[in-house]
């Protein structure tokens, strides 16, 4: 396995869990299709340019912890603060 794999991965187990679980909207099928195939493009990637692109894929996971992909739902960080916050 690719060690870009492990941060795309994640990045799409953040997007559907902090979309579908924490904000109960509804499950978006597209992106656990994309989250797939940006995993195969990153592991090619690796081969072509290296630690490069594991880099890009932290720096993607920390940007989508703490930016809203969808203007409607807010970011996992966002969400995280906001159930600290009714505790």
């Amino acid at each position: 396995m690719a060690a870009s794999t492990g941060p795309v991965l994640a990045i799409g187990a953040l997007t559907m869990a902090n979309r579908s679980v924490f904000n109960d909207e509804p499950v978006d099928w597209k992106v656990p299709i994309a989250t797939a195939i940006t995993a195969v493009l990153f592991a090619g990637a690796e081969r072509a340019v290296g630690r490069t692109a594991v880099t890009l894929a932290y720096v993607a996971l920390v940007t989508v912890v703490f930016a809203r992909v969808d203007p409607k739902v807010p970011s996992p960080a966002e969400s995280a603060l906001r159930w600290f916050n009714e505790r």
